[in-house]
């Protein structure tokens, strides 16, 4: 049986999760999740050669933490949509910062604007659309 939408407003902010710090393990462990194998994500000296610092997570990981963190709130058979936009690399030991807010309200879709963030830094934007308790 389905759970019900919860009742969201316009303007709500839906709160915030952190994860991490990311470690390799956390990254080689989405690589064989979903067959992302590009050593960008698990090999220092190649991610070096390519002019980053060392390895970087995956964007889907991102993508997917942030889904995560709005489908434990808002029940993952209400989400209608969602889209991504990635902003910048995460990089090991980083911690990101989840949030969101509820933009608009038309009848029983809510439109979100969510974010991940390492401190000041956005590292991925998404829209989401999910179902809500139609307003009385």
């Amino acid at each position: 049986m389905a759970r019900p939408p919860l009742a969201l407003t316009a303007g709500q902010q839906l709160g915030s999760r952190a994860i991490g710090p990311i470690t390799q393990t956390d990254i080689v462990r989405f690589a064989g999740a979903g067959g992302d194998f590009n050593p960008l994500h698990h090999d220092t000296g190649y991610a070096r050669r390519a002019g980053l610092p060392d390895v970087i997570a995956m964007g889907q990981l991102q993508a997917g933490l942030l889904a995560a963190w709005l489908t434990d709130l808002v029940h993952v058979e209400h989400l209608l949509g969602y889209t991504v936009r990635f902003a910048s690399p995460l990089a090991l030991g980083e911690t990101l910062e989840l949030s969101g807010q509820v933009e608009a309200v038309h009848g029983d879709i809510a439109e979100t604007a969510l974010t991940a963030r390492v401190g000041e830094r956005v590292v991925i934007t998404a829209t989401a659309r999910v179902r809500v308790a139609a307003a009385r």
